[in-house]
């Protein structure tokens, strides 16, 4: 085994299980919390995890200090989140990824399937979607962009896992998704304000890179909150998907719409 796993938690006490569970093919597992007040903590001790608490700022820097201060064991480090989890198949593609990888690869983008009620919602969420969270250690860095975090400095190539991992996003259901997408919103809000339009990368052929860059332009189509439901539920044939991919458009076209109201009123206050 060649693989160190880092997971971020706060008051994850619900979904950790099913994520150690599995992920107990890996012999490294380290966890990163941030000031739960439930039993995650006990939860993954007693399953054998490292555990280090750090107060959180933000995703990027929760993840930079995670790799300079967790004693991990192997030059490759995978990072997941509580409510995800792996699968046989995508355990293959990473180790065999970070076995056949050449010496100029510095990390991997990952791909989720996004599950809702029980269902794979593959249109809805215009799968596959990129995020950098598979690399060898000392040859890259996380920066924060919203409210999560994409890839900083890179020392090599980056490459994809096409094998995807299951994301659960409403595992905790509606009500707190939409606690935590209200919080999101604003720091969403102040990126994409923030964040001048560069064609150059919205023309990008990288789509993480791509799909970044559309974000600030986007932001000032009129009725953009409507036209993202038309587009996730209607062009991409979220209507396929029964009542979770109608339930899922209509929340993201929420959230699209808290981000365009944050925005007026920031504007507002500069």
């Amino acid at each position: 085994m060649s693989l160190s796993i880092i997971i971020l938690a706060q008051n994850e006490a619900h979904d950790l299980p099913q994520l150690l569970e599995s992920i107990r093919w890996c012999d490294d597992i380290h966890l990163v919390d941030s000031g739960s007040t439930d039993a995650t903590f006990e939860i993954a001790r007693a399953s054998g995890v490292h555990c280090v608490q750090h107060s959180f700022v933000a995703f990027g820097q929760q993840r930079n200090w995670a790799l300079d201060n967790c004693a991990l064991k192997h030059p490759w480090v995978l990072f997941l989140d509580a409510d995800e989890r792996s699968t046989p198949e995508f355990q293959h593609a990473v180790l065999s990824a970070i076995a056949t990888a050449p010496e100029s690869f510095a990390g991997f983008y990952c791909c989720w399937k996004m599950m809702v009620e029980g269902r794979w919602l593959k249109r809805c969420d215009s799968f596959p979607k990129w995020q950098f969270r598979l690399l060898r250690r000392g040859r890259a860095t996380f920066i924060d962009f919203g409210h999560g975090q994409k890839e900083g400095k890179i020392d090599g190539t980056l490459g994809y896992i096409r094998e995807p991992y299951l994301h659960d996003v409403v595992s905790k259901g509606w009500g707190t998704w939409l606690e935590r997408h209200n919080r999101y919103s604003t720091q969403e809000a102040a990126e994409r304000l923030r964040t001048p339009i560069r064609w150059n990368e919205i023309l990008s052929r990288n789509p993480s890179v791509r799909n970044k860059a559309l974000k600030p332009l986007v932001s000032g189509i009129p009725g953009w909150p409507m036209l993202r439901f038309v587009q996730a539920y209607l062009l991409s044939g979220g209507f396929l998907e029964g009542q979770p991919g109608f339930t899922y458009c209509v929340h993201l076209a929420y959230y699209e719409f808290l981000i365009r109201v944050k925005q007026r009123e920031m504007k507002g206050k500069k």
